[in-house]
């Protein structure tokens, strides 16, 4: 073998290890590499580029000339400098050219390069020789390239894996993967590297810390503006609104003055603050209740779990002299934590003074040391209900009906809208019972049993409310179909009463007439003529007594001089002649 240097084809300077001695027979040319030391590989390759003369181009050498050379190694631990044993080397293979280059070639100037890679291994010592044995070919070996496969440093989900050789060509290995800086594992990541050199069957990964993102294959720090709360693959947000921040790898942003975040909000909701106060209270006031009616306010802050809180003062004269409400005073749904904006407020005290204060709070109302946001109203309720009805009337009666009247209470207490009569039959014992409305003092009930007692209980209404029901009237149907009207009976009663009385008085007027008479004849002595009595009786035949009213100075006293007052018993209704809105005659 010789060292030649030539050019090729594109006329590049190249260096050449030839051989060609094709005349003689049994031919045996060495050409051996220096020491290669291996590392880490345990299966190497080896890359021949070579020319090759065609034999059938050079005249007389058919005997002589071959065109192969066979490929050798040997392993050892050190150089063994320029011993050369030629039983120690091991046959890779015999290398044939797939093309031969003829002497016309030549003149061309045409390079048919051949190309030829072999296997060698696997190798446990620390290095190796390549040996080139000739044995009567003319070739000329352009490069030798001595490799190994590995599979490269890569990132692959944010996990390193190092290069790592394959161990040998049957089978696939296992390599852990550690995570880059500034992230965790969420699954152990792992690959497999081939023989070939190739990462196979990614799995697991790693997580960027909080406060970092990925970015090309690192955890880079979130910028100033920016944050990321927890682990994880995603990008980092910008700050909500109402929030800010001044450093990198920001885990949260910081609320700006007045703006709250509660514990329970995620970092990515927007910093928020107490709502404005309530608006447009409205109270509708009923005796010892209230009922209050509110618009929300203009400003939530920014939240969604606005509520509402009552807080209730009683007062006395001035504003000053309030003091919180006692603890019978209750609140319909509830005080505190309301919802809705209405609320209804029972068990107050008669004719007082009230104010009311309603809260409207959020999720970070707490946080602030702002000022109370609340709207107030003042009120004061209404007088105490009317006071009971005392005596209730039997006007008329029938078979099913009765007429009722009555008076207002005494201590009406307002304006009375309306009365509530409340009856049942007597032997029922209010296990059942009907109730009406009346606008005024009288009401006919009808749809009554015949000849049937009847309970009847009446109470009067007010804006303040009902007052407390009468006592006990018990009232009893007519048995058939004759009715009268008390009323009308004392009509007729007071008509004959004033007619017998005026019989009276004419009869009455007669015999003071007839005594005055009498005794003005006695008086002048004449008495041609005497009254006769007769059976005791004043006998004035054709004659009666007319009194004369005017002649007292008191009427009255002329009617109980010569009348008297005859028994109701003894006076019926014959005939009724007309009737008015609240009598009859």
């Amino acid at each position: 073998w010789e060292e030649i240097s030539g050019v090729d084809e594109h006329y590049t300077p190249i260096r050449t290890y030839q051989v060609c001695n094709v005349m003689d027979h049994s031919q045996n040319n060495w050409l051996r590499t220096n020491w290669i030391p291996r590392n880490s590989a345990q299966k190497i390759y080896v890359e021949l580029k070579f020319t090759l003369r065609d034999c059938n181009s050079i005249p007389l050498v058919l005997g002589t000339c071959k065109e192969t050379f066979n490929l050798y190694y040997m392993e050892s631990d050190d150089d063994h400098s320029v011993k050369f044993k030629e039983h120690q080397f091991t046959k890779i293979d015999t290398i044939a050219a797939d093309e031969s280059f003829t002497q016309m070639d030549l003149g061309d100037r045409i390079l048919k390069l051949n190309t030829e890679i072999r296997e060698v291994g696997p190798i446990s010592r620390k290095g190796f020789y390549l040996a080139f044995q000739d044995v009567g070919a003319c070739v000329a070996l352009v490069s030798v390239r001595v490799y190994f496969k590995k599979c490269p440093f890569t990132v692959k989900n944010l996990a390193m894996f190092p290069d790592t050789v394959p161990m040998d060509s049957q089978s696939l290995v296992e390599v852990r993967g550690s995570c880059v800086n500034h992230s965790k594992e969420e699954e152990p990541p792992k690959m497999y590297c081939s023989t070939e050199g190739e990462w196979l069957v990614p799995i697991g990964k790693c997580l960027c810390n909080a406060g970092y993102e990925e970015r090309g294959f690192a955890c880079q720090a979130c910028r100033a503006g920016f944050y990321k709360a927890s682990a994880g693959n995603v990008k980092c947000a910008k700050c909500p609104p109402h929030s800010s921040t001044y450093e990198d790898a920001s885990l949260n942003c910081r609320c700006e003055k007045n703006y709250f975040r509660s514990e329970k909000d995620p970092p990515s909701m927007a910093c928020t603050r107490p709502p404005s106060a309530p608006r447009n209270v409205i109270s509708n006031i009923n005796e010892t209740s209230v009922i209050l009616d509110w618009s929300w306010p203009l400003d939530t802050g920014g939240r969604k779990d606005v509520t509402f809180n009552i807080i209730c003062k009683k007062c006395g004269g001035s504003a000053k002299a309030c003091e919180p409400c006692s603890d019978n005073v209750r609140f319909l749904p509830r005080q505190s934590g309301l919802t809705n904006t209405t609320v209804t407020v029972v068990d107050l005290l008669a004719h007082t003074n009230y104010t009311f204060e309603i809260d409207a709070v959020n999720g970070v109302s707490d946080l602030s040391t702002l000022s109370r946001q609340f709207a107030a109203v003042s009120i004061t309720t209404n007088q105490a209900a009317p006071s009971p009805i005392t005596v209730i009337r039997k006007d008329r009666t029938s078979r099913n009906s009765v007429s009722l009247s009555w008076q207002e209470p005494e201590h009406p207490n307002g304006i009375i809208l309306d009365y509530e009569v409340k009856y049942y039959e007597k032997q029922e014992q209010e296990t059942s019972y009907t109730i009406l409305r009346a606008r005024g003092t009288n009401v006919t009930i009808s749809g009554l049993k015949p000849d049937t007692t009847y309970v009847f209980q009446i109470r009067a209404r007010t804006a303040a409310g009902y007052g407390t029901s009468s006592r006990k009237f018990e009232f009893e149907t007519s048995p058939d179909s004759f009715s009268i009207s008390s009323e009308n009976s004392q009509v007729v009663m007071i008509a004959i009463s004033a007619a017998v009385a005026i019989i009276l008085l004419t009869v009455v007027v007669y015999v003071l007439i007839g005594r005055f008479c009498g005794y003005k004849k006695s008086k002048h002595g004449t008495d041609e003529k005497r009254l006769h009595f007769g059976n005791g009786h004043l006998k004035l035949p054709g004659l009666r007594t007319y009194v004369d009213p005017h002649t007292y100075e008191d009427p009255n006293q002329a009617v109980h001089e010569f009348a008297k007052e005859l028994d109701a018993s003894n006076i019926s209704i014959d005939k009724v002649v007309g009737a008015g809105n609240y009598h009859q005659i």
